[in-house]
């Protein structure tokens, strides 16, 4: 399967709404790890979509994670009623960019909106491979993540943490953005530590 390298991948942060907060296991810790793949695309050059489920009930993007920080990386966010992130606005900026080859996504809910982006993408005619940011992703029942994310395998994605796939990302030390690379990770050692105790290993956020 083909590497990602940053030239050839999109972020996808799906619905992290202030209207979700109470029903989602881990919200905090999803919204941390979304924040820590701002930095990482601010530091490769990576654009990010983020949509929202009807935010006239949910509201808008959660003002915690800070997209507005990415300046011109920051592409639209699109409101939908569609489960899935792949509506025609997010069709349109994929098919402008015939380069991108990766989708990196992260946000919630798992089983259902992430899901259901995940098999949208695989199902379009251009070959995208998804990497699911397990980190990145909750739900409102804990017990659907493990099955989730076997779901997700066998259709083809790839799941993966987010410093796995920083790593990959970035590719060799000898990099010329490893060193900013490298005192992000240090930085955000302990957010990412939480995450995964939180959402990969259910301990009390």
């Amino acid at each position: 399967m083909p590497v990602p390298f940053p030239d050839s991948t999109i972020f996808f942060c799906c619905d992290l709404q202030t209207g979700f907060r109470p029903s989602i296991y881990g919200y905090d810790q999803v919204v941390s790890t979304a924040n820590k793949m701002v930095k990482l695309a601010k530091i490769l050059g990576i654009e990010v979509v983020s949509t929202t489920q009807y935010a006239k009930v949910f509201g808008g993007v959660d003002p915690g994670v800070d997209l507005d920080s990415l300046g011109p990386l920051k592409l639209p966010t699109i409101d939908k009623s569609l489960f899935s992130m792949v509506t025609d606005e997010v069709k349109a900026i994929l098919e402008a960019r015939p380069h991108i080859k990766h989708v990196v996504i992260f946000g919630i809910e798992g089983q259902i909106c992430v899901l259901q982006t995940t098999l949208s993408l695989l199902a379009l005619p251009a070959k995208y491979t998804p990497y699911i940011v397990a980190d990145g992703v909750s739900s409102s029942a804990t017990f659907e993540l493990p099955i989730l994310f076997d779901r997700l395998r066998q259709e083809g994605a790839i799941v993966v943490t987010s410093e796995s796939l920083g790593f990959q990302l970035v590719g060799t030390s000898s990099n010329p953005k490893f060193k900013a690379f490298s005192q992000f990770v240090k930085e955000t050692k302990a957010a990412t530590t939480k995450a995964g105790e939180v959402l990969l290993l259910g301990k009390s956020p």
